[in-house]
């Protein structure tokens, strides 16, 4: 190992690689329970911003994350991100080849091993009961027993910010043998999150001076301080930083990927995702906060919808002249827009370009009008960042069109309670429910009646349409609902409260997401039903012309 230069002639790194743990430490945030979908379908979102690596979770720990890897190998296609699995290494006098928990991250699938061991002496003494020799010595063995077998091994070194100030020769001894064993990184963990930028600056400085191997951190916003203590420690030469999107996390959570990226990024000059990708993190941001069911931050630094809003004013027109005079960057490069609170100008060039992406031909006056739409629904609850289908329906609504598969004349929904007393007790046998519903549409001038059955309201509607329409329109079979979420919005109100349904669908080809808000939930839910259902036939009927068109073309 080499004892480095002077800290004075040490640089910020050029690139710095972004290791997401939302699907590990953010996990365990109170309040957010994810599914296998769920993880499946965040990672698909990192892999799309472009993070370096995804930690997937720790297999052998609970059968989510068995069946999460297991799934992983099949149902996760990555681009660019690399799969991670976490565990720790190996037990006090143990044996590598007779851990579990080595086993079973050689049993992952993912080529990364990120291991987790005890970098402060106090634990090691009073928490393992241990020795500090032994202590090294389990951290040495088990990353050398995944390398000899054939992963790369990252290496979390736990509390060492508070282990590096009470007893540095024994953190520096633990990460020296980690590196010797085969480390391609030694991140420096701050558990309890009680660290300072100015204390994390030092000691990263200090252990990249002392050390050949590349050195990341791992921190947590106890002190507020998250997003700082990340910037602190690229300052003095880490390569890798691991975090959450949102900052999610354990207590106050882990540092915020979000901001990080961003700043390092724009504000620093420091590569971080690919720079054509930096525009996705306000969508993958919001995207995110939906799938754990989580409202997003509107004062989130970068991504939040306040971000950029402004309120109406004497400076409104100034504003929209001369943005780079109220904004300290153009909120296009992160995927963001200017805002301006009840103006009539508040969206008009984002609405433009949306609209120019979809080859809508809107003028002034649709224009002017989609904005004024979307103010009023956003602030009756609606949050079209996360609902690309709806948006795009009510854009095109705008244009004129109307969609031309069914007109509905009504709808009932009724729930049966066929059996047990309606009682909660742990141990009372299932209650069985069955939910009815009946549509009468008009469909290409005919009218249909039909009733379906289903374990909810969404899905017995979604049974009623089917028997409806399926037969004429075949691609309406191959519409599924792969997730359903709801959001009370205004919680003071009660049962009589606001609330916000989203619904993710697909075509087997791709995945959209549409929106319904009532007080009422199966009104908002049929909203974001017929949304969904009305965007894959269109795009159905849209892929098959091309279809069409290319086999004319070749023919």
């Amino acid at each position: 190992m080499s004892t480095g230069e002077a800290a004075g002639s040490r640089s910020s790194p050029s690139s710095v690689e972004i290791y997401d743990t939302t699907l590990r430490d953010g996990s365990q945030l109170e309040g957010i329970s994810l599914t296998v979908e769920d993880k499946l379908r965040i990672a698909r979102q990192l892999d799309s911003l472009g993070v370096h690596y995804i930690e997937g979770g720790w297999p052998g720990s609970n059968p989510k994350d068995d069946e999460f890897f297991a799934r992983a190998r099949d149902e996760l296609a990555l681009e660019t991100s690399t799969l991670v699995s976490f565990g720790s290494t190996r037990r006090v006098k143990g044996r590598t080849d007779e851990d579990l928990t080595l086993a079973n991250l050689l049993a992952s699938g993912t080529e990364v091993a990120c291991i987790v061991g005890k970098c402060w002496d106090y634990h090691v003494l009073e928490a393992l009961r241990t020795t500090l020799d032994e202590g090294v010595a389990m951290v040495a063995d088990s990353v050398r027993f995944l390398t000899d077998n054939g992963m790369r091994v990252f290496f979390d070194a736990e509390h060492f910010f508070d282990g590096y100030q009470d007893n540095r020769e024994f953190s520096l001894a633990v990460l020296e043998a980690a590196a010797i064993a085969g480390a391609e990184r030694l991140v420096l963990c701050d558990t309890n999150g009680g660290s300072l930028p100015t204390r994390v600056e030092d000691i990263v400085g200090a252990v990249v001076d002392y050390l050949d191997t590349p050195v990341g951190v791992h921190l947590h916003d106890d002190t507020g301080c998250g997003v700082a203590n990340a910037l602190a420690g690229v300052r003095a030469g880490a390569i890798q930083v691991q975090g959450t999107i949102n900052g999610y996390g354990e207590r106050t959570g882990n540092c915020n990927l979000v901001p990080i990226i961003a700043n390092l990024s724009l504000k620093l000059g420091v590569e971080t995702v690919p720079p054509d990708r930096l525009e996705r993190l306000t969508a993958v941001s919001h995207h995110v906060a939906e799938l754990v069911n989580f409202t997003p931050d509107p004062q989130q630094a970068y991504v939040g919808s306040s971000a950029f809003a402004h309120k109406a004013g004497l400076h409104t027109s100034a504003i929209a002249r001369r943005p780079d005079a109220y904004e300290h960057i153009n909120p296009a490069a992160v995927g963001n827009g200017t805002r301006f609170v009840v103006s009539e100008m508040a969206g008009r060039s984002t609405v433009e370009l949306k609209a120019e992406e979809l080859g809508l031909d809107l003028d002034g006056k649709a224009i002017g009008e989609i904005v004024d739409t979307l103010k009023k629904l956003e602030h009756a609850g609606y949050h079209f960042e996360v609902a690309d289908a709806s948006l795009e329906l009510l854009m095109r609504g705008a244009s004129g069109w109307k969609q031309p598969y069914f007109e509905l004349e009504s709808f009932k929904v009724g729930t049966e309670h066929r059996s047990g007393t309606g009682a909660r007790a742990w141990n009372e046998v299932a209650v069985e429910m069955e939910t009815e519903a009946t549509v009468k549409l008009h469909v290409g001038g005919e009218r249909m009646v039909a009733t379906g059955e289903g374990n909810g309201p969404v899905n017995a509607l979604h049974a009623a349409l089917m028997m409806a329409m399926g037969d004429r329109y075949p691609a309406f079979r191959s519409i599924s609902l792969i997730d359903y979420k709801v959001r009370v919005l205004d919680t003071a109100a009660g049962t009589a409260a606001v609330t916000r349904v989203i619904i993710d669908s697909t075509n087997g080809d791709r995945v959209w997401t549409t929106i319904g808000v009532s007080t009422n939930i199966v009104e908002a839910s049929w909203q974001a039903l017929v949304d969904s259902l009305v965007y894959g036939l269109l795009h159905s009927e849209a892929s098959a012309s091309n279809d069409r068109a290319d086999k004319e073309s070749r023919g």
